[in-house]
């Protein structure tokens, strides 16, 4: 049955590496996006990264086999997740970072796996098993308290609210993309394709929305934004989004946002490296039962989805 999993998956190297590497890479973007923030407006920022994103995951459809065309309906799907995942989400959390330390707004992606559970139960009618809510439990405890621990070393100022506002956004923006990847509609395309045309798509609406918003087109100078641009592009998108999507069509929505559990922790150690962050016991037990949680709920044993047939969004129907 498509989309069930004998139990503990998170101990399957082909779940266990993917995540992993994801964890590693999205963790150190967050470093790299705060020097995406001066040299040029958020909105040509996010431009340039997808318009580079959109060429790369283009080559990767064409290399792999699985070509350019889509079905009128297949457009749909991309236009839609490109908004979401690749425009409207990637705008608004550049905007937060002006707003808040990378810390928290890193820390607040971890609450993804809220809406995405919640989405997936309404829409698609994957189950919420009790080892999930538990797990969920525990892993929203450690969250709060790594919350807690940047709320009170960040210098924050009275944006901090719209701050928030904006990453609760981008949140939800996420967890729709996330759940349309989780549709049997969606796993009936090719993969790399569908990223391909969603990174396009979600390229133009950048270019529009920094025109409107930032003026004309902004291009510093400087090797090391360019060198930060091509990082976010290739390594952070290209790389990054069809090893999550294949997590999403594996684990499920839910699931697959724990891996936004492990990238705030991933964030904080490297910044220990990189920029002397300092740990407390505050942060290091919130980190602790994050991670706790995240395995408890991955390790449940799956309740097999329903059939095709009772999916709201089956292309069948």
């Amino acid at each position: 049955m498509i989309g069930y999993n004998p139990p503990h998956a998170l101990l399957r190297p082909g779940i266990a590496i993917p995540f992993l590497l994801l964890a590693l890479i999205w963790g150190s973007t967050w470093l790299v996006i705060k020097d995406q923030l001066a040299p040029a407006p958020p909105a040509w920022s996010v431009a340039w990264r997808f318009m580079i994103a959109a060429a790369g995951m283009y080559i990767v459809a064409l290399v792999s086999g699985q070509g350019f065309r889509m079905t009128l309906s297949g457009h749909v799907l991309a236009v839609i997740i490109g908004l979401t995942q690749f425009s409207i989400n990637f705008n608004l959390v550049y905007e937060a970072e002006i707003r808040l330390t990378s810390g928290i707004v890193a820390v607040l992606f971890g609450l993804l796996l809220v809406p995405n559970a919640i989405l997936s139960r309404i829409f698609l009618g994957h189950p919420i098993t009790p080892r999930f809510v538990f797990g969920s439990a525990i892993g929203m405890g450690g969250i709060a308290m790594l919350l807690m621990h940047e709320a009170r070393r960040a210098d924050l100022s009275g944006t901090v609210s719209a701050g928030v506002m904006l990453a609760a956004l981008a949140i939800l923006s996420v967890s729709i993309s996330n759940v349309l990847q989780a549709s049997d509609t969606a796993k009936s395309r090719p993969l790399y394709t569908l990223l391909a045309w969603s990174m396009l798509w979600g390229a133009i609406a950048n270019l529009v929305y920094a025109f409107v918003a930032g003026g004309p087109p902004a291009i510093p100078a400087s090797p090391r934004y360019w060198a930060g641009v091509a990082y976010l592009a290739m390594m952070g998108s290209v790389v990054t989004f069809p090893l999550y999507f294949k997590l999403i069509r594996e684990l499920g929505a839910g699931r697959a946002a724990y891996n936004g559990v492990v990238v705030p922790v991933v964030a904080m150690t490297l910044s220990t490296l990189f920029e002397d962050y300092r740990w407390s016991l505050l942060a290091a037990g919130g980190a602790a039962l994050a991670l706790v949680g995240m395995v408890v709920a991955l390790r449940g044993r799956q309740v097999p989805p329903p059939m095709p047939e009772s999916n709201p969004l089956n292309p069948s129907r």
